[in-house]
């Protein structure tokens, strides 16, 4: 079974790689999707090496770049690959390296493993359940077995909370007034706020590597776009939760928007 995530991980890695290539050539040909988000060849290139990759595991995937899957085929499945070739595409297309790789794979709804690697950053996330979550900038461990990867990765959390201040994430772009509101409500234990910001699934990743203690998202996010990160925090102990019931954020939905979420 480890090799089905040493498979994940490796192609998360060989599409790192390939995005770096569009990214250091500035060979961005942006073209924009049905829903006006661009699109740049990164993004298929990217999609391209992971759909390859992961056919050998014989679990069907869902991914952003192919994702025109009825909800009654889908529906079926009891596990499956979730992937975004390419989180944070205005980040690449505006160049401030917080771009990330994500693929989570989902059992019965919920995200039980997920690699997030941000290939500009050279830092690579995982988690599993029952296992931890760990992460790892040393890249001559990006393609060892999944096994060895963990050994010789930081396990996560990885900071303690600061004694100062209350640490939020906040997207640079989707920091609304319904999100300012939800900050200013949360009860910071007599700290004071201090809004930290990161592009793409990074952000969820800093909570569950303890650099920030709440995410919250009150805004548009596709399954795609939290999977793997999720993942990532569940094996940090920590976890994604709906605002509207408090419940868990889950996976292959109808309809696959996720609902306004926190992370903590």
């Amino acid at each position: 079974m480890k090799n089905i995530y040493t498979l994940a991980v490796r192609a998360a890695v060989e599409a790192g790689k390939a995005i770096l290539d569009v990214y250091e050539s500035e060979d961005f040909e942006v073209e924009h999707k049905s829903d006006k988000s661009p699109l740049t060849l990164a993004d298929r290139r990217a999609h391209e090496i992971i759909a390859a990759a992961l056919s050998k595991s014989d679990i069907p995937v869902l991914s952003e770049e192919g994702k025109e899957i009825a909800f009654m085929n889908r529906s079926w499945w009891s596990e499956f690959w979730l992937v975004d070739p390419l989180d944070g595409t205005k980040e690449f297309i505006n160049r401030n390296g917080e771009f990330t790789v994500n693929i989570a794979l989902i059992k019965e709804g919920k995200a039980t493993f997920g690699v997030v690697y941000a290939p500009f950053l050279k830092t690579l996330y995982v988690g599993l359940e029952g296992s931890g979550a760990y992460r790892c900038t040393n890249e001559k461990n990006f393609t060892q077995p999944f096994d060895y990867l963990i050994q010789f990765s930081d396990p996560l959390p990885a900071a303690e909370a600061d004694d100062k201040y209350f640490r939020v994430v906040a997207s640079r772009s989707h920091y609304n007034q319904e999100t300012r509101d939800f900050v200013e409500k949360l009860d910071k234990g007599g700290k004071e706020l201090s809004l930290v910001n990161s592009g793409s699934s990074l952000k969820l990743c800093m909570v569950a590597a303890g650099d920030a203690e709440i995410y919250p998202r009150l805004g548009p996010t596709m399954e795609w776009d939290t999977g793997a990160a999720q993942a990532v925090v569940k094996a940090a102990g920590k976890n994604v939760y709906r605002v509207d019931n408090g419940e868990e954020l889950e996976y292959n939905k109808e309809n696959l928007l996720n609902p306004f979420f926190v992370v903590r």
